[in-house]
């Protein structure tokens, strides 16, 4: 049965399950540990463990079957699929110096996973790689992987920091070894394969919290928690410590399911119990109280949040950016965007401090400010204007410019609805071309992307700048963008999957959630307006930027690089998506992703030195990015040949996407 109920998760976290030993009566081990034990599934060899291929006698001529964990009539389809991961036999060794060896191991492997195959397990648990080199395992993996349906693959990795056995005089000489390294070789010799995922063995000791922080990027699928793991409280019963409580309950936030592995160690766990492993004269489960544990654990988590819960669907999915400028956006993405109440709060504020700063209390009743709304959609900027001048007790005359002729429909229905009509002005056209009648005190647009400007916001403001008076107000004043380093295995595979560079060589909007942030953000460009009279400045921009990732994390892959922005609205109201200086219970906005074609492996102290473009042409605008250290990767979208912005307006296009 779940761990719990909990608002809004309907994760594969939710399920726990456990490990167990061979047994030839497949129906009794599901018995005992569902019913009995009240786990979800169960991780089973599949195989006999004395089972050698070379022993096979020579004259059965191919009619002796492998000693499988009995037939596959024993369990319905059903229940094979959603009651047992196969265990692959933990002896074998692809890569031993005995080619006896090498060859049962090859051999066995292919029976057994062609025998879960047959039984539509949906996951196989691989052992881990034994010894300094995986070359031969990963192959016969890869191999497999080929021709493998929907089964995924979890390679066993011990979530541990050893030292290496090194013959030397010195004792100090002794280096650490990362098991991660291990995991990336394997990963690389099978091309990132997709259905290729890590299952981690979690021991009693933990490497440090940057170096546990780069798994949350892989493909994590399940997370082994052996019993000796596991501490004794005061009434005798199994409990973590903090570090490893914290260490599931991130678990659960990233859909990774619990594996309960081992034999009792506690004197309470195992009262009642007479024979642990069969079951056949048990009163409990010997394992229940861990089970119990780690449901416990899960049901103290807090209830997703509101926003949490409505952005779960766009968990690391990937979108292009949108592009106003080029497409007339439908009444869903306005809807979705005029939900956000804090965006809209955040541009009162700043509304309303401007126009206290422009007119002092004395002039009030006398003087009216005029304030312009560039890219008025269908109106929430306008209302937020008003409402800042009801707030202030300033006098405001609005113009709401438009190019969306259909939100333009609304516009004036909503003006009608208001009673607006001796207040706002409604004006149906581009931004750009517009002739005002008279200039603007204040500025209002929210033109601003993922990654600030990835939505022409210059181009727009810079044509839109001529109409506001000498000494006039621009919200946003300015925005900045910025960038980090991540690890983000599950965004780069769907890249890939794609088969082509053009998708490389792409900008996504994504709600990263599956991702390791290796280093603190750094910025990249930064915009300010109204720019002075006298500066000619481009709006072109080329920025190259340094990133140390922490001496105790270890090293680390590097995917792409997430995005983000921080604009300053006025003064000190701010609106943004930086991680450091998020706006709260704000979700206009995703963040970015520009992936790597090649992902760049970081080893630990070294330094990633990244170069990042904004290019401008008379018609588009484009990013182009690359690595040069610690090894170069090819310049990605070169003169904006697969992504850019384009400059004109072109048609309506239906498409629902946080910027």
């Amino acid at each position: 049965m779940p761990l719990g109920d909990r608002g809004g998760d309907k994760s594969e976290a939710r399920f726990c399950g456990v490990e167990t030993e061979f047994s030839d009566d497949i129906p009794e081990v599901i018995t005992f540990n569902l019913s009995t034990g009240k786990f979800d599934f169960v991780v089973a060899p599949l195989t006999d463990p004395s089972y050698r291929p070379s022993l096979v006698p020579k004259n059965s001529f191919g009619s002796a079957a492998p000693p499988f964990a009995g037939s596959d009539l024993v369990l319905s389809p059903s229940q094979w699929s959603s009651h047992v991961v196969g265990k692959i036999s933990s002896w074998i060794d692809l890569d031993s110096e005995d080619e006896t060896v090498r060859i049962d191991s090859e051999t066995t492997l292919r029976q057994e996973l062609a025998w879960a195959s047959h039984l539509s397990l949906q996951a196989c648990l691989l052992p881990a790689p034994k010894g300094s080199t995986c070359a031969n395992y990963a192959r016969c993996v890869n191999q497999i992987l080929q021709d493998l349906s929907n089964m995924q693959l979890w390679l066993r990795i011990p979530l541990v920091l050893h030292d290496d056995d090194v013959t030397s005089t010195d004792s100090n000489s002794a280096t650490l070894v990362d098991s991660w390294e291990t995991w990336n070789s394997f990963r690389l010799l099978c091309e990132h394969h997709s259905q290729l995922s890590v299952a981690l063995d979690i021991l009693s000791t933990l490497p440090s919290a940057n170096s546990l922080g780069r798994w949350f990027g892989e493909s994590v699928r399940a997370a082994i928690v052996n019993t000796d793991s596991f501490l004794t409280n005061g009434r005798g019963y199994p409990c973590l410590s903090k570090r490893h409580q914290m260490l599931i309950t991130r678990f659960f936030n990233y859909n990774i399911q619990i594996i309960i592995s081992g034999n009792s160690g506690h004197a309470k766990a195992s009262v009642g119990v007479v024979d642990s492993r069969s079951g056949a004269d048990s009163q409990r489960h010997p394992l229940r109280p861990y089970l119990e544990y780690v449901g416990h654990l899960y049901q103290k988590l807090d209830p997703l949040p509101e926003q949490e819960r409505f952005e779960l669907g766009y968990r690391d999915y990937l979108q292009s950016p949108l592009q106003p400028l080029m497409d007339n956006l439908e009444a869903r993405t306005y809807e979705t965007f005029e939900k956000d109440a804090m965006k809209y709060i955040q541009y009162q504020r700043a509304v309303s401090k401007a126009m206290l700063d422009m007119i002092p209390d004395n002039e009030a009743s006398v003087k009216t400010l005029v304030l312009m709304v560039v890219g008025a959609g269908r109106g929430p900027l306008v209302r937020a204007s008003l409402q800042a001048s009801e707030e202030t007790g300033r006098k405001l005359k609005v113009y709401a410019v438009e190019k969306n002729p259909n939100a333009v429909v609304t516009l004036h229905a909503l003006v009608r609805l208001e009673g607006w009509e001796d207040t706002v002005t409604i004006v149906s056209c581009d931004m750009r071309y517009w002739n005002a009648p008279e200039k603007a005190d204040i500025l209002v647009s929210e033109l601003l992307g993922s990654f600030g400007d990835n939505e022409l916001s210059p181009e727009c403001l810079d044509g839109a700048q001529r109409f506001l008076k000498p000494g006039g107000i621009s919200i946003p004043s300015s925005y900045t963008s910025f960038i980090q380093p991540v690890t983000a295995s599950k965004l780069y595979n769907d890249v890939k999957a794609h088969k082509d560079i053009s998708h490389f060589e792409t900008a996504y909007v994504v709600k990263i959630h599956n991702a390791a942030r290796l280093a603190p953000c750094q910025s990249v460009f930064t915009f300010t307006h109204p720019k002075p009279a006298d500066d000619r400045e481009s709006n072109e921009r080329y920025k190259k930027l340094h990133f140390t990732l922490p001496n105790d994390t270890g090293s680390a892959m590097v995917h792409g690089f997430a995005g983000y922005f921080d604009a300053t609205l006025y003064k000190d109201v701010h609106l943004g998506i930086e991680p450091l200086t998020a706006t709260p219970n704000m979700f206009s906005w995703f963040s970015i992703f520009f992936p790597l074609r090649t992902p760049i492996c970081v080893k630990p102290g070294s330094k990633l030195e990244v170069d990042f473009w904004r290019c401008c042409g008379p018609k588009k605008v484009w990013y182009e990015w690359c690595v040069t250290s610690p090894s170069p990767s090819p310049i990605h979208n070169s003169n904006g040949r697969s992504y850019w912005p384009l400059l004109i307006t072109v048609r309506s296009r239906k498409r629902l996407n946080l910027r």
